[in-house]
């Protein structure tokens, strides 16, 4: 072969070379791009796992938040835990008040927390859960706060027979039961009034009761209560065998048995919907119970807030004949709750956000009344993320005055509502003007005649209020539903200073001031001077 063509074989060999070293060089690189690629892929597969379980967590303690001790899903007792039925349960709300329930032991008596939330430390299994599993016999058993001396109560597969239960129809339209009277409104029980299945072993006395007087005494106290009627229901239980345990009607989704006594009155029922509230966190129930009134009252204007929280509402009465509860829950007395005990003993707690208690913990603060309220809200569809800023758009403020005016509460009720504050007619015009010639920002004053509006309407007007203004009622109960930096004015008569409602303001860390009269007359002058230094407060 001749040099020319050695040489170019040469020249071509080198280009081969350099062309591989080239490709293999580009290979590399690629090669490195993806494996920064799959690094960056693994990186945010690994974040979006994370952010994915963040947020099922989340979204399990607060929707579907269930104690560990207290397990009612259809694992825990597979035996006497229903499917769904007909009526479906309503899902909780999320709101942003909103803290664990489940129960730690070491939650300290007197602590705002024992108080007002999870304090039911001391139970007792009366039915134990396991043995109905196993047999798919009944179960019962009591939750006991030694803070406020009184239990939540719940068990499995519990018969009540109406029959056996003395008081009035209930549910009944007002002005079809005028003049009847409160005792037969009230229940009592019979023996047997409610029943429990348990396993048999040799011959069993249909009369054998449930829990004996020690035990009553022990978990359900009277304390100051005249009629106890969750006591008397509970000691009203008898134990019978399978052969004795028939029921034709099943109500399959958790329920809530409620006994009521100052049923029409906004403040007792406030405390009725707060322990049923509790009693449903405590049991850690799934979602909203269905609720039956153990009590014969007629209906009320406040039974739309009853509906609007909870899943469905009935009279014991109204069952045409025994019903079996697959999950039934007693919810204790309003009396026995932190609201109205608060009014005999002292509670040294103040509001505080969820947001800073889930970070620093304090006996001494509580975030529960503003998580109730937040309820509330939700129920009615409001939006639950609404502050003060949001209320003065455009320097726009809302002063809710509101009102005592004439209605008919109940069958023994003459229609007529004793006033305590003498001039209100004259309190309120001075402030319309006052709101009319305002000139640093506007004002809106609101007629807050809540008798003649709907619970959803006077709830909506308290949480669109920047200042809410009143003479001591119980209308003014509703400051559980109003949001952060709202500003509570009272006027108190001489004749009615009592603490309802600045302690309801302190224990949702509200700003609370009060006209202290000498009297039950307001000079309208110093009300206005009031809120004048309040609406500079706001910056108004």
């Amino acid at each position: 072969m001749s040099d020319k063509k050695h040489k170019t074989l040469a020249k071509q060999r080198n280009l081969f070379c350099c062309q591989t070293k080239v490709i293999e060089t580009q290979s590399l690189n690629f090669s490195d791009m993806n494996k920064k690629h799959a690094t960056l892929f693994k990186i945010l597969l690994a974040l979006f796992a994370l952010n994915s379980i963040t947020l099922y967590l989340y979204f399990s303690s607060s929707h579907h938040h269930n104690d560990n001790r207290r397990d009612t899903t259809a694992e825990g007792f597979p035996a006497i835990i229903p499917h769904r039925g007909p009526h479906l349960s309503k899902p909780w709300p999320i709101i942003p008040s909103y803290l664990p329930w489940s129960l730690t032991s070491n939650v300290p008596s007197k602590s705002c927390e024992a108080y007002f939330g999870n304090g039911f430390t001391k139970s007792a299994d009366v039915l134990p859960a396991k043995a109905a599993v196993r047999s798919g016999s009944s179960w019962f058993r009591c939750h006991y706060s030694g803070t406020l001396r009184s239990s939540i109560c719940e068990g499995g597969k519990i018969r009540m027979d109406p029959g056996k239960i003395k008081m009035s129809r209930g549910g009944e339209k007002l002005e079809d039961v005028i003049g009847r009277t409160e005792d037969e409104e009230m229940p009592e029980f019979e023996d047997g009034a409610f029943e429990v299945e348990a396993e048999e072993r040799g011959s069993r006395s249909k009369t054998k009761k449930l829990v004996g007087e020690e035990f009553l005494n022990e978990f359900l106290p009277v304390g100051n209560v005249m009629k106890h009627t969750m006591r008397e229901l509970v000691r009203s239980i008898v134990v019978v065998g399978e052969t004795d345990f028939t029921c034709q009607e099943w109500v399959e989704e958790p329920i809530l048995l409620i006994t009521r006594f100052e049923y029409a009155n906004l403040f007792h029922t406030v405390t009725d919907w707060y322990s049923a509230y509790v009693s449903s966190r405590v049991t850690g129930l799934p979602n909203r119970p269905h609720l039956v009134f153990v009590d014969g009252h007629c209906e009320t204007q406040l039974e739309e807030t009853w509906k609007a929280l909870f899943s469905s509402l009935r009279y014991a009465k109204n069952f045409s004949g025994p019903v079996c509860f697959r999950h039934a829950v007693l919810s204790p007395l309003g009396y026995e709750t932190a609201l109205f005990k608060g009014l005999s003993e002292d509670i040294d707690c103040q509001g505080a956000s969820a947001h800073d208690l889930w970070q620093s913990p304090d006996d001494k603060k509580t975030a529960r009344l503003s998580e109730f309220g937040e309820m509330i809200r939700d129920a009615f569809g409001f939006p639950v993320n609404r502050h003060h800023s949001d209320k003065a758009v455009s320097d726009h403020y809302n002063i809710l005055f509101v009102r005592r005016e004439d209605y008919l509460a109940h069958p023994r009720h003459r229609g007529k509502v004793e006033s305590r504050l003498s001039n209100e007619q004259e309190v309120f015009d001075s402030l319309q003007k006052w709101a009319s010639d305002h000139q640093e920002c506007k004002v809106n004053l609101v007629n807050g005649l809540f008798a003649h509006m709907s619970m959803k309407e006077q709830v909506r007007a308290i949480q669109d209020a920047s200042v809410i203004i009143g003479a001591h009622g119980a209308g003014l109960t509703h400051i559980v539903s109003a949001t952060p930096n709202t500003v509570i004015l009272e006027i108190i008569s001489s004749f009615f200073r009592r603490p309802h409602f600045q302690l309801i303001a302190q224990w949702k860390g509200l700003e609370y001031h009060a006209i202290n009269l000498d009297g039950s007359y307001a000079n309208p002058g110093v009300v206005i001077d009031r809120l004048n230094k309040i609406m500079r407060s706001l910056g108004c």
